[in-house]
């Protein structure tokens, strides 16, 4: 086979490959279109309302969650990634613990 035969046969072969893939988003384009997308209803209660067992308590997220987080010499990565281990650590979902600040802590010999 010679190098102008092997580039003849590389190029049909992404051509082939391109003619594949808009063949392909022209079928979801048009599938969309047909059939759009519609929430499931909520089936019906299988059980009475005076036997169904009562609801779980629900943990409401922990009040002043977002905002009054202070920073000291600490970038927001950082934060971050401390809160989620501490999280972690706990067992504990994120939304339910608070956070006032989160301080940078040098080393003595660092100074």
């Amino acid at each position: 086979m010679t190098l102008g035969n092997a580039a003849i046969y590389s190029l049909l072969g992404v051509c082939v490959v391109f003619f594949a893939l808009i063949l392909l988003m022209i079928a979801i384009k048009i599938l969309v279109k047909v059939m759009p997308y519609k929430e499931a209803a909520a089936p019906a209660p299988a059980v009475k309302a005076a036997e169904a067992p009562a609801p779980e308590k629900k943990a409401e997220p922990a009040k002043g969650v977002a905002g009054d987080l202070k920073l000291i010499k600490t970038e927001p990565r950082d934060a971050a990634m401390i809160m989620a281990i501490i999280a972690d650590e706990l067992k504990t979902p994120l939304n339910q613990l608070r956070f006032k600040s989160i301080k940078l802590v040098e080393e003595e010999g660092k100074r």
